[in-house]
């Protein structure tokens, strides 16, 4: 007769098999946190560089302290966003595998994560100094509130997107003790929303007929509407920098920082390309950095600048 044994597990099973759950969670907290939105924040480093800071040691640390506070609370929002948007997200043919939309990660992770990137934000801002925490404060404010309502008025979400950009540039300013030209807020605003309405176009056409029930507020963007404003935007977009080339007091006044105008209409053409073409544009970060050319082109236009501003600095 035959004794039946009933296995229990090892010690060394239980061991294997514990390594396989954690490093998925955190993987999948890790891809809530969206790292690479963190790219937009290098619009904080723009007062440090234009204002003729990048030699100096602290004004730089400030300058990578306010850009991690930033990275921090933008993260903390992008979860809120994902929990707040998680049943929309399920009808998107891509946001339905986000971790918190598939039903991976619970409330308990997700809230504590959140209130300790906002704590974590909060005191990289105070060592930089309190003005830097009132303009985060702002930013988180502003990102819920379009979380929550603003995301859903037409032309008044994409002008919000655009505000948390200008948010940044006016940390990083007030983390430097630098302010910025009016140029540069424009310029930064116009970018901002030429990339938004791109955005939108992008998600339009994706959808198709099922748009709507993703996101209510494609209805009311025609494709015909995001066209002309994406032809608007990249217009005022090259007219504005361009204007910055020559009459902001900070530049040299040779003019020499004419000279990056052309890889700012590379840059601009190269992304209208894509929108149109490849139909991208739905995540700017991700195109950025999956496109080699478009990404050269920045590089050269940021060395191009970084050589003309600070080049009486080296002679």
């Amino acid at each position: 007769m035959t004794r039946h044994v009933e296995q229990t597990p090892t010690a060394q099973q239980s061991v294997t098999t514990v390594p396989q759950v954690v490093p998925s969670l955190w993987i999948d907290l890790l891809r809530s946190l969206r790292p690479r939105q963190w790219v937009k924040n290098a619009v904080v480093f723009a007062p440090l560089v234009f204002g003729a800071q990048l030699t100096h040691f602290s004004a730089c640390l400030r300058a990578v302290l306010a850009a991690g506070a930033f990275c921090a609370v933008g993260s903390a929002v992008y979860l809120y966003n994902d929990w707040h948007d998680a049943e929309a997200d399920r009808a998107h043919p891509l946001k339905r595998f986000r971790p918190i939309a598939a039903g991976r990660l619970r409330g308990r992770v997700v809230w504590s994560t959140f209130v300790v990137l906002l704590l974590l934000g909060a005191a990289l801002a105070i060592v930089v100094n309190v003005s830097l925490l009132l303009v985060l404060a702002a930013y988180l404010l502003l990102m819920v509130t379009y979380t929550r309502w603003l995301k859903h008025v037409v032309l008044i979400d994409v002008l919000v997107i655009a505000g948390g950009f200008v948010l940044r540039a006016v940390g990083g300013g007030v983390a430097v003790s630098v302010p910025m030209s009016p140029w540069l807020y424009m310029c930064t605003v116009l970018l901002a929303l030429f990339l938004g309405f791109a955005k939108r176009r992008h998600e339009l056409v994706l959808l198709d007929l099922a748009a709507t029930n993703h996101r209510p507020i494609l209805d009311d963007y025609p494709v015909a509407l995001l066209d002309a404003l994406l032809t608007v935007t990249a217009a005022a977009t090259i007219m504005a920098y361009s204007l910055y080339t020559f009459s902001a007091p900070n530049l040299p006044s040779n003019h020499a920082m004419m000279l990056t105008i052309p890889f700012v209409l590379y840059g601009l053409f190269r992304y209208l390309y894509l929108v149109y073409r490849r139909e991208s544009g739905g995540v700017p970060e991700q195109v950025l950095l999956n496109d080699l050319p478009l990404l050269i082109s920045i590089v050269l236009w940021g060395l191009a600048a970084l050589i003309i501003l600070y080049a009486p600095f080296l002679l």
